[in-house]
Order: C-alpha cells, then sequence, then structure tokens
C-alpha cells in the first residue's frame, strides 16, 4: 500500500490519499474501498444523493441501518444512521481537503 496522508475522518470513516499515485482510500470500520480521483468524485456523488431514511431497514438487533449496494451483487455494506452521516461527512471533507492539495 502507498504512503499514504489523511484528507478525513469522522467517526470511524477515515479518508486517505497517496500523494504519489493519487488513489483514495475510504476507510470505514472494517471496510477498505479505493478510488482514483475520478471514481471516488463519482461515488461521493452517488452517496450524497441517498438519503438514510429512503436506505434504511430494521436489523436482527433492532437497529436501523441504511444498506448500499457495491457493484458486487452479492457484498452490500450497511450503516447505523450515525455510522452514515460520519461516512459523509468524510467523503465531502476529503474532497475539499483534495482540492486543498491541489493548490498546494
Amino acid at each position: 500500500m502507498c504512503e499514504t496522508r489523511v484528507l478525513a475522518t469522522h467517526g470511524s470513516a477515515l479518508i486517505s490519499q497517496c500523494a504519489e499515485c493519487k488513489v483514495v482510500y475510504v476507510w470505514q470500520n472494517n471496510l477498505l474501498l479505493n478510488f482514483t480521483i475520478s471514481r471516488f468524485n463519482a461515488f461521493k456523488k452517488f452517496v450524497y444523493d441517498l438519503e438514510f431514511d429512503e436506505r434504511s431497514l430494521p436489523f436482527p438487533d433492532g437497529t436501523d441501518r441504511a444498506v448500499l449496494r457495491s457493484p458486487e451483487d452479492s457484498i452490500s455494506f450497511a450503516f447505523t444512521r450515525e455510522e452514515w452521516m460520519d461516512f459523509k461527512w468524510a467523503l465531502d471533507d476529503a474532497s475539499c481537503m483534495m482540492e486543498v492539495y491541489k493548490l498546494i
């Protein structure tokens, strides 16, 4: 894995980027996603267009979680309301920090 710099953290969401190859890493609990810059921006837009209440359903433990499907039909991600908000804020903050690093 690359030498990365942290762009944003909110709750259990952490987003970092390699200064050399520019790969963006999105960490959420035990998940690790990696994106090119353009794919990260598309993913951020996709997530931002989704609302927790429209995606949530009760899980067996009684907690409502938003389900985010992955491109692989057999894999989905589940977020509590707090995790969902932290995830979205981290995506937004990381996007802003990427712009800052472009200016430096």
